[in-house]
């Protein structure tokens, strides 16, 4: 499968997004909580190995940290400022300077360079929606989780930036937003890759902006920009934007009221299974995961 998404791009864009990130990540640090709060479900085993994949700015990664402080903690991303950010904002030690809180690999996340079956939980927040091939992922996430090991996933969905992907689309014919997974093709991704007993749901979060510049300035400031590799080379020109601009006013509730911005966000759960049990390739003994039976809650967004 061809990777829609330029990986030198993405890297880039949340590497120069490392000084600003943590001002603009509210909606990140909320999904990551949920994600936290479905540690219970370990009861009272302690992990030998976490790994958290995409950790950013190593929140989940610290209480993690805290959780669990005789486990191995891993944070991996694939933009090497992050990783830096991490040990300063959190005041883990750098490599020859003693013993570190928490051990940084920068890597892809389709590219996992740790060995097989040595990781107890695997905990990612919001970094798979830049993976272009999601089985091949979930195949590599099954690798290295030990049998009976616990999978802790989020991603934005479908209909994440669906107004924004209206505007633009009344301007050109380019893409400028990244086509986010159904929730039902995510199930299907995890089952194909042999995990155990999924579990999934969705939310919908708005995120208001007073007009398009101010949500193009927020993306930009998380990282999350457009790296298609069929996107457009050149900026956006003035009269491109101001189309774009006009099919986003038209979408407000009121003429004062702000820009909707919604975020559809998937979280998953699943267990790795047993040495030997088979990748599955299709057909009918793959399990479906119907989309429109499965409940989305629709709450606001945090600010900041």
């Amino acid at each position: 499968m061809t990777d829609p998404f330029d990986r030198r791009h993405v890297r880039h864009a949340f590497g120069r997004a490392a000084h600003s990130y943590a001002d603009v990540s509210a909606l990140q640090r909320e999904v990551e909580g949920w994600l936290l709060e479905s540690l219970m479900y370990l009861d009272d085993a302690v992990p030998g190995t976490v790994l958290d994949v995409g950790s950013g700015l190593g929140g989940a990664a610290q209480a993690m940290r805290a959780r669990w402080p005789k486990a191995r903690i891993v944070a991996l991303d694939a933009a090497m400022p992050m990783l830096q950010a991490q040990a300063r904002s959190r005041g883990w030690r750098l490599p020859g300077l003693g013993p570190r809180a928490v051990d940084r690999v920068c890597a892809d996340a389709a590219a996992l360079p740790l060995a097989d079956h040595s990781v107890d939980l695997l905990f990612s927040n919001l970094c798979l929606q830049w993976t272009g091939d999601l089985a091949a992922v979930f195949a590599g996430f099954r690798r290295v989780l030990r049998p009976g090991g616990l999978l802790l996933v989020s991603t934005f969905g479908h209909d994440t930036l669906h107004e924004l992907r209206t505007a633009f689309a009344q301007a050109d014919d380019e893409p400028h937003v990244s086509p986010f997974v159904g929730i039902a093709q995510f199930g299907d991704a995890l089952m194909q890759a042999g995990f155990r007993n999924p579990v999934l749901d969705r939310e919908m979060l708005q995120q208001p902006h007073p007009d398009l510049g101010s949500l193009m300035r927020a993306l930009r400031a998380m990282g999350a920009t457009n790296a298609l590799q069929q996107r457009r080379r050149t900026l956006t020109g003035r009269a491109r934007f101001a189309r774009a601009a006009q099919a986003y006013d038209a979408q407000r509730a009121a003429p004062d009221a702000p820009l909707p911005s919604s975020w559809e966000i998937i979280t998953a759960m699943a267990w790795a299974p047993d040495h030997g049990a088979p990748i599955r390739e299709g057909g009918s003994e793959v399990a479906r995961f119907p989309a429109h039976a499965i409940p989305v809650r629709r709450r606001p967004a945090p600010e900041g």
